[in-house]
């Protein structure tokens, strides 16, 4: 019996057309998610905005220092320094706004606060 996926030629052609249908894959899946995350109105009206770093402290210091220490650098919370090299900022934006990883709480900021925050966050 002749099985073709154990010819070398098979093998590689299969492996090609994998490799290439990944790359196709991943990419649109970015796409996809990046599509869905910026239908979010709340995202979108965040985004559209210019944050002031200065009102962005202010409101980290309020309601973020006690964890998360006054420059950031950790306490209770992980260190935020450089926090955009490892987080959207979509993903900024829904980590401080959904609760979902306890202890941390929801926070509800406006929009321009977000934006502050995120342009506080970003110089850190």
């Amino acid at each position: 019996m002749d099985n073709q996926l154990t010819k070398p030629e098979s093998k590689f052609q299969w492996i090609v057309l994998s490799a290439l249908a990944i790359l196709i894959v991943i990419p649109l899946t970015i796409l996809g998610v990046q599509m869905a995350q910026a239908s979010d109105p709340y995202v979108k009206n965040v985004l559209s905005l210019i944050g002031n770093p200065r009102q962005g402290k202010a409101i980290f210091q309020i309601n973020c220092a006690g964890c998360h220490g006054l420059e950031a650098d950790g306490l209770v919370g992980p260190s935020l320094q450089a926090v955009p090299k490892r987080k959207s900022r979509y993903g900024l934006i829904h980590q401080v706004i959904s609760g979902e990883t306890p202890p941390m709480p929801k926070f509800q900021p406006s929009a321009q606060e977000m934006a502050d925050l995120l342009s506080y966050l970003e110089r850190l």
